[in-house]
């Protein structure tokens, strides 16, 4: 894939900067990247906002041109998902990917995940991934955060931490591409699970608890309930 970064020092949002020059008719090659060293109105799922000061955190948005249905989107944000992981552990940071769009390091969220439909375009993938925060600031959150300095020690510029990223991106995204879900089964399941961990599903006011029983076609959450089991699309998993 041939990336092509645009770097801002500021932005409200990256997702919404690249899906606002859709609407205004332009055509962005797969592979076309906007970068913020500031981000001030970000959200993550469920409308949470997602905010960076200065230099401290990676966000960015990524374009794939693809005609993949609706209901593959899940799996390339879990696809996105598995090349942050290869990017921290192979600093020897040990993380895990969390279903559906996180990654995380012990119960501490350091990276969140949100992709959006471009119909007919392809999928906005948008990454915030904690670089510098500092643990002052990731105590100002109220979910459990981490970042890469506080695990590893190392500030680190958020250009070289993007070129780092990319090649493991493409890699997980060229898998997505070619297969969908399932060249990301195995390892997804080994990384994410195991099988028959016991589970809380939370989607708004509705909880669900069970065991894992694996994950169907496009990356929904197979939970294994009394009732029989039960397919999960979306929700906070615990």
């Amino acid at each position: 894939m041939d990336f092509k970064v645009e770097w801002f020092d500021k932005l409200a949002s990256t997702n919404a900067t690249m899906r606002e020059r859709f609407l205004q008719g332009h055509k962005l090659r797969s592979g076309s990247i906007i970068a913020a060293r500031e981000q001030t109105a970000g959200r993550g799922r469920q409308d949470r906002k997602w905010l960076t000061s200065p230099d401290s955190n990676l966000c960015f948005s990524l374009f794939i041109r693809t005609d993949a249905e609706l209901a593959a989107v899940p799996s390339l944000t879990m696809a996105a998902a598995l090349g942050v992981n290869d990017l921290l552990r192979g600093m020897g940071i040990r993380s895990i990917p969390k279903w559906p769009n996180d990654v995380l390091v012990g119960h501490r969220k350091i990276c969140g995940i949100l992709s959006e439909r471009i119909e007919p375009e392809g999928i906005i993938v948008g990454i915030g991934l904690n670089v510098n925060m500092s643990t002052e600031e990731a105590e100002m959150i109220d979910r459990p955060a981490t970042s890469i300095l506080i695990e590893s020690g190392w500030a680190t510029e958020l250009s070289k931490t993007l070129e780092a990223l990319l090649p493991h991106l493409e890699y997980w995204i060229d898998e997505w591409q070619t297969g969908g879900f399932s060249n990301l089964r195995e390892i997804w399941t080994e990384q994410a699970g195991p099988v028959g961990k016991p589970l809380t599903v939370r989607d708004g006011e509705i909880k669900k608890s069970g065991t894992l029983a694996g994950f169907g076609d496009h990356g929904e959450l197979l939970l294994q309930t009394t009732d029989g089991l039960e397919t999960i699309w979306s929700g906070d998993v615990s």
